[in-house]
């Protein structure tokens, strides 16, 4: 049977843990993280009303290829928190997205907002990496990882005071999410194993979710009848990329994409 994308990503990955394991040992990882600064609630920002965007620092993708290659983590994380975004997502994968854990260190200088590391993470070792390099908060994604070890690692980013957005693409997904106690669920439109995308994907599953969790929709997110077609389901939480990424000016289209739902009561 043929490799999926997803199956590729995460056979890389391993690899990529294990070789950094030799190099950089996990209790030296450990003192590093221990000497953070005090972690900014990611959680926070998303208790409050109004549209809420994770806007990310990505260079590229499986699917799209090469989408800013000269993108400045620094600067463009600068521009974000001007446009009004409520946290930050840096992607650090580099074989298949383009970016690096130095992105995230540039990305939480320059900017007050709490830091998501966006990767795939399969390993506690991971999450002592994303503490080391000023994570405020890691994405684990579902579907790469058994329950057991989904809860390994959200009770480590737990430990260490991290946030984490526990990442779902269907109602199985949903379940684990669930089991584990995840708070903030990032409902992906896209389908991890193809990459495929289809937006109706968060705004069909949010019903699923239970009172206390808080929905944010990922991927597709592409302008304002995308947000009010989530605002009218229920979701005002969004993390959005490509479309900010591609911009000329994504100070502006952020903003804009907030002022809609200011406009949509």
């Amino acid at each position: 049977m043929t490799s999926s994308i997803l199956d590729k990503i995460i056979e890389t990955k391993k690899k990529e843990v294990a070789d950094a394991a030799q190099t950089m040992p996990v209790e030296q990882l450990k003192e590093q993280a221990a000497a953070q600064p005090e972690c900014r609630s990611f959680l926070a920002p998303f208790r409050r009303p109004g549209v809420n965007i994770i806007a990310e620092i990505k260079r590229a993708s499986p699917s799209k290829g090469i989408i800013n290659p000269d993108l400045d983590a620094g600067q463009q994380t600068t521009l974000y928190q001007t446009g009004g975004a409520a946290a930050l997502s840096v992607l650090t994968d580099e074989p298949y997205f383009k970016g690096c854990l130095e992105d995230l260190r540039q990305a939480r200088r320059a900017t007050t907002l709490p830091v998501l590391r966006k990767d795939f993470l399969v390993d506690p070792y991971q999450v002592f990496e994303a503490r080391s390099v000023g994570a405020d908060a890691i994405l684990l994604i579902v579907r790469v990882m058994d329950e057991k070890r989904l809860g390994e690692l959200l009770e480590l980013s737990n430990a260490l005071n991290m946030d984490a957005l526990v990442e779902v693409h269907s109602e199985e997904d949903l379940k684990k999410a669930s089991g584990i106690g995840a708070t903030l669920i990032g409902i992906n439109n896209r389908d991890l194993s193809s990459f495929d995308t289809d937006i109706n994907t968060a705004v069909g599953l949010v019903d699923r979710l239970t009172p206390d969790q808080i929905p944010v929709a990922a991927s597709g997110i592409t302008g304002p009848d995308d947000i009010r077609r989530n605002l009218a389901a229920g979701i005002h939480n969004f993390l959005i990329g490509e479309s900010l990424v591609r911009s000329k000016h994504p100070a502006v289209f952020l903003r804009s994409l907030i002022e809609t739902g200011e406009q949509t009561i």
